[in-house]
């Protein structure tokens, strides 16, 4: 039977008014990078309530629902292609890659090009795990496409077996660490926390995640420590900068827990919207970062792991790119202020 393509909707907000529809469209399609939302474009595949949009230039405007056309996944493997990677450790059983925003991790219905399974393919070859016939080889765990950060690969069928069962019980048997950078609007009333709220797709907009009651979503816990605050031009925290740890690792977790509990990250416009006074309380170098950054200002800044062969204890860290660190430095530029009731982190993640 002929499969029938895929219709993703999506409603534009009104503080989208006035955007490109592509970059509109990417910031809100996690999936889908900008130039595979271009050339849905030129196929004809957007439109609007006036019918087909075939510039990727035109405009958005609130209240408009657009609909993405997409075709079915080719049942061909995915091609290897010459993309840049950034390899911080490769033996023969697994790669880790220090990965750059706007990378999609693996193809998706309509998107079987430019992500990093594509570049892998071409870097590791016929080696890579589980290449016989599946979209995402090798691949144990994911980064949304627009955060920058640590990632794991598996290149044999045994690595790729070892490495999910660590990632399956995300660190409770002692095995599997990691943390994210991650930069969020306001001030916490306490120097750590915990966020605990089942997740699942929002019945209102299926692209998005959301918070839903007990028993309707998945289980997901977030553990988030103070690193450093900064103050706005009020004299008050604007943002703080945070450690986070995952206890389960459902689509999209730290930004819609942190959202959910009033602290959404910078750069997020998915989960985000609405901050736009919180961007005014900014010094001026601050808000012209925050707007270049074009992003949600998180990253994936250590993992840690068993090699799934040895037995060797890895860990790597990955320091703020640079999008990331001049929007830190541009924070700073007001007085910065580590919490009293909380010390830097000394974990050798970035002060």
């Amino acid at each position: 039977m002929t499969r029938q393509p895929e219709r993703l909707r999506v409603e534009v907000p009104a503080e989208a008014a006035g955007e490109r529809v592509d970059r509109f469209l990417a910031s809100r399609l996690e999936d889908l990078s900008r130039s595979r939302i271009q050339a849905l474009i030129r196929e004809g595949r957007v439109r609007d309530r006036r019918g087909t949009i075939e510039d990727p230039g035109a405009r958005v405007k609130p209240g408009e629902e657009l609909t993405v056309e997409l075709p079915p996944p080719k049942p061909a493997e995915p091609q290897g292609e010459a993309i840049p990677l950034n390899v911080v450790w490769e033996d023969d059983d697994l790669i880790v890659i220090d990965k750059p925003a706007g990378l999609v991790v693996h193809p998706a219905a309509g998107h079987d090009k430019g992500t990093l399974v594509n570049a892998l393919i071409a870097h590791c070859g016929p080696s890579l795990s589980g290449i016989g016939g599946v979209m995402r080889p090798g691949i144990v765990h994911r980064l949304d496409k627009d955060t920058s950060g640590l990632l794991v690969v598996a290149k044999t069928d045994e690595a790729h077996q070892g490495l999910a069962r660590q990632f399956a019980a995300h660190g409770r048997d002692n095995r599997l660490e990691r943390a994210y950078i991650a930069f969020a609007w306001g001030s916490f009333d306490r120097p750590q926390g915990t966020i605990s709220a089942p997740l699942g797709r929002s019945p209102k907009d299926r692209t998005k995640i959301a918070v839903l009651r007990e028993g309707q979503g998945r289980r997901a816990v977030t553990h988030w420590r103070i690193d450093e605050t900064y103050p706005g031009t009020d004299g008050r925290i604007a943002v703080s900068r945070l450690r986070v740890t995952l206890e389960t690792g459902r689509t999209h977790q730290i930004r819609v827990h942190l959202a959910h509990v009033g602290h959404p990250l910078l750069g997020d416009t998915t989960y985000g919207a609405g901050f736009a006074a919180s961007e005014r309380r900014l010094n001026p170098e601050a808000r012209s970062a925050l707007k270049a950054l074009n992003r949600q200002a998180l990253h994936a800044a250590l993992l840690a792991f068993e090699h799934p062969r040895t037995g060797e204890r890895l860990r790597f860290e990955s320091p703020l790119p640079p999008d990331l660190l001049t929007l830190r430095n541009a924070l700073r530029s007001g007085t910065s202020n580590v919490n009293g009731m909380q010390k830097r982190i000394t974990t050798g993640l970035q002060k």
